[in-house]
C-alpha cells in the first residue's frame, strides 16, 4: 500500500506543472505575444537600433533580440516564462511539501495561484522583471527543500549560487536582494557558512563584474549616469519642493541646468519619480553631465537633514511596506499593468527609438474568447478595493515571516525561516532604493507567500493541538555537513 502511494506521489509534481502550464498558456494565447509597456519596447529597440546600453539587463535584452532575429517576433520569450514559472510554481509547492505542508491543499493552492492575474497576466508581460520573480521564487524553493532536510549540501550551494546570479543579471537591484537573503541564510543555518558565504558574494558581485568590465568589453554601453541615479535626483526633488530654503543659488543653478526650477518642483512627489525624469523638459544629456554635482548635493542633503532623505525613501518604497495605497496623492496609485494595443498608443510614435518591426509590440489574441475572458477578469482584479491584496506586496511579506516563524516553531525546525530569505531580501532592497509604485517590483513575495498559507494554516493547528512534527529529521542529521 505505502508502495503503491508513493508511486502515485511521484507523478504528482508532474500533474502540478502541467496542470500550472495550462493555465498560463491560456494567458499567453490571450495577450499573445504578451503585455509590454514603454520600458519593453526600450528594451528591443536599442539592440535593434543601437548602441547597445544595460539600463536594464543586458540578458533579458539579449533573449528578446534572439527571439526577434530567429522567429520575427517575441512569442517565443513570453511562452518560455509561462514554462519557466511554471517549473518554479512547482518547485516550491513540492519543496514545502517535502517540509511539512499539508500536500492536497498546497498543490490545489499552487493550480490555482496562476488564474489570478498576479501571477496569471504578469507570466505574460514583456518585462526582466518576470524572469527575476521566477529565479526568486525558485530560492525560496531551493532554501524550503534545504530546510526539509535541516542541512546545506554543496549541490544545493551550486544551485543557490546559480540562481542568485541569474537574479542579479535580470535586475540591477538583485545584489542587495541577494545579499539581504545570505545574511538571513547564514544566521539561520549551522553548518557550511563560509562556503554559504562566498556563494553570496560572487553571485552579488558577477553581474555588477559583467555590468562594468565585460559588456563594455562587448561594445554594450554602461548605464547612463541618470538612469543610475535617479532615485537620488528624485530625493533632491522632494528636498526641493518642501524646503527650498536648503538651496543655495549655487543649487538652483545647478538644478537648472537640468531642468526648469518648477519642473523640480512638479516632480518632488515622494511616492514617484516618472513627474520628474520622464517630461519633455527634463533633460537627460544635461542631467549625466552634472551627475557628479548633483550627488554631491544630495549627498550635503543627506548629512545635513537625513530624515529627511529617508522620509522620501520610505515614501517611494511604500509599495513593499505599506498595506494601502495612497489613490489621492500624486504617483500614490499602484501601477500595475499597460493594456494599450500597440507600442505607438503607449509610448507615442517618436518617443523611443524606431525601428522596423516594431509593430511585433501589439496584442494579437490567439483567440478572441480567452482575450475577452482574460481582459474582463484582469479589469475587475484592477479595481481599487482589491489592491491591497492582489497587487501589494507588503501584506504578502508579513504573512510570509508570521508562516515561516509560526512553522519553524510547530516544527521545530529553524531552517523553516530560510523560506522567507528572498522576501525579506525583495521588501529591504525595495525600500533602498526604487522608483516608483509598481507591483511588479514586489510580485515575488505574492507568489511566495500565497504558497505559504496552507504551511501557516497547518501549523498554527499543530500548535493548538499539541501535535508533534511530521516527519522529524533527526537532530545528528540537522547538523551534518556534506
Amino acid at each position: 500500500m505505502q508502495i503503491e502511494i508513493a508511486k502515485r506521489r511521484r507523478w504528482v509534481p508532474l500533474g502540478t506543472f502541467v496542470a500550472i502550464q495550462a493555465v498560463l498558456a491560456c494567458w499567453w494565447a490571450a495577450f499573445y505575444p504578451g503585455l509590454f509597456s514603454r520600458d519593453s519596447v526600450l528594451y528591443l529597440s536599442h539592440t535593434i537600433v543601437g548602441p547597445w546600453v544595460g539600463d536594464h539587463s543586458v540578458l533579458y535584452d539579449s533573449l528578446l533580440w534572439l527571439s526577434f532575429r530567429t522567429t520575427g517576433d517575441l512569442g517565443t520569450v513570453t511562452f518560455l516564462q509561462t514554462t519557466a514559472m511554471a517549473a518554479a510554481l512547482t518547485y516550491l509547492t513540492e519543496s514545502l511539501k517535502a517540509l511539512g505542508a499539508p500536500r492536497r491543499t498546497t498543490t490545489v493552492v499552487a493550480v490555482a495561484l496562476p488564474l489570478i492575474p498576479t501571477a496569471g497576466a504578469f507570466t505574460v508581460t514583456l518585462w526582466k522583471d518576470v524572469p527575476f520573480t521566477i529565479c526568486a521564487v525558485a530560492i525560496a524553493a531551493a532554501c524550503a527543500a534545504m530546510a526539509a532536510d535541516r542541512t546545506v549540501t554543496n549541490r544545493r550551494l551550486l544551485g543557490l549560487g546559480l540562481l542568485m546570479t541569474a537574479l542579479g543579471l535580470f535586475r540591477a537591484n538583485g545584489f542587495l536582494v541577494v545579499g539581504v537573503a545570505i545574511v538571513v541564510l547564514l544566521v539561520v543555518v549551522s553548518v557550511m557558512r563560509v562556503r554559504l558565504a562566498l556563494v553570496g558574494t560572487a553571485a552579488a558581485a558577477i553581474p555588477l563584474l559583467l555590468s562594468n568590465l565585460v559588456f563594455p568589453q562587448l561594445g554594450i554601453a554602461a548605464p547612463s549616469k541618470t538612469y543610475v541615479y535617479h532615485t537620488a535626483f528624485g530625493d533632491i526633488a522632494v528636498a526641493y519642493r518642501d524646503h527650498p530654503e536648503l538651496f543655495t543659488e549655487q543649487d538652483k543653478t545647478l538644478l537648472s541646468a537640468v531642468a526648469p526650477l518648477n519642473r523640480w518642483t512638479l516632480g518632488g512627489t515622494c511616492y514617484t519619480i516618472n513627474p520628474l525624469i520622464w517630461r519633455g523638459d527634463f533633460n537627460w544629456p544635461q542631467a549625466d553631465a552634472h551627475a557628479t554635482e548633483l550627488l554631491d548635493l544630495w549627498k550635503r542633503l543627506l548629512v545635513e537633514r537625513p530624515a529627511m532623505v529617508v522620509d522620501a525613501r520610505l515614501c517611494r518604497g511604500a509599495i513593499a511596506w505599506k498595506v494601502a495605497g495612497d489613490d489621492t496623492a500624486p504617483g500614490g496609485r499602484t501601477y500595475r499593468f499597460s493594456l494599450r494595443p500597440n507600442a505607438d498608443t503607449y509610448v507615442g510614435p517618436g518617443k523611443v527609438p524606431d525601428f522596423q518591426g516594431r509593430w511585433v509590440y501589439s496584442l494579437r489574441p490567439m483567440s478572441q474568447g480567452l482575450y475577452q475572458a482574460a481582459s474582463s477578469w484582469l479589469t475587475t482584479a484592477e479595481e481599487p478595493q482589491y489592491d491591497w491584496v492582489l497587487w501589494r506586496g507588503a501584506l504578502w511579506c508579513y504573512l510570509s515571516y508570521l508562516a515561516v516563524a509560526v512553522g519553524a516553531l510547530a516544527l521545530r525546525n529553524r531552517y523553516v525561516i530560510a523560506v522567507a530569505a528572498p522576501v525579506a531580501g525583495q521588501q529591504l532592497a525595495i525600500l533602498a532604493n526604487i522608483s516608483a509604485q509598481d507591483f511588479r517590483y514586489m510580485a515575488s513575495p505574492i507568489l511566495i507567500s500565497v504558497l505559504l498559507v496552507p504551511l501557516l494554516v497547518a501549523s498554527v493547528v499543530r500548535l493548538v493541538r499539541g501535535l508533534p512534527p511530521r516527519n522529524p529529521v533527526p537532530a545528528e542529521r540537522e547538523e551534518a555537513a556534506v
